[in-house]
């Protein structure tokens, strides 16, 4: 019994992806508002803004860097997106 529960898990994925299809963008959006509206949500929101636009990269910088951090950009701006949609902005 024991050798059949590891060859199952064997085979499943680390982590499996919710099926988000049946969610609907408004609420998602709602839930992004509802979350970064609260006090630790908007600490944590401003991390985000920091840490992703308030850094500048010097000329030496790698094409790997700055798509690292363009990366980075582009994520926090569709939360800030998402927010906005969520208060009805």
């Amino acid at each position: 019994m024991f050798l059949n529960r590891i060859r199952q898990k064997k085979n499943k994925p680390v982590f499996e992806l919710p099926d988000i299809t049946r969610i609907e963008r408004q609420q998602i959006e709602k839930a992004y508002a509802r979350l970064f509206s609260t006090e630790d949500g908007g600490r944590v929101l401003a991390h985000l803004q920091m840490i992703a636009f308030m850094r500048a990269y010097s000329a030496e910088s790698t094409d790997e860097q700055i798509r690292y951090a363009e990366g980075q950009r582009a994520l926090v701006a569709h939360i800030l997106r998402l927010i906005s949609a969520g208060r009805g902005v």
